[in-house]
């Protein structure tokens, strides 16, 4: 494991986003690092295809959404 360093402004950002996701500050730096690689990696993708394609990935059963 290494020490990333980034500007204290985005450490504050990712500092409130953390809070909003209930995640630790580092969880959700490793989270916005993931889906920017990612997304990289797959430009034609959305952000909800990305996070569905490693749900399946990791065999999560999704429900089907009923709209009403």
């Amino acid at each position: 494991m290494g020490i990333v360093k980034i500007s204290d402004n985005l450490h504050e950002e990712i500092r409130k986003a953390s809070t909003v996701m209930s995640r630790s500050i580092n969880a959700q730096a490793e989270f916005w690092i993931k889906m920017g690689m990612l997304a990289e990696l797959n430009p034609t993708l959305s952000y909800t295809e990305l996070v569905q394609e490693q749900m399946r990935a990791c065999k999560v059963t999704m429900p089907e959404v009923i709209s009403t």
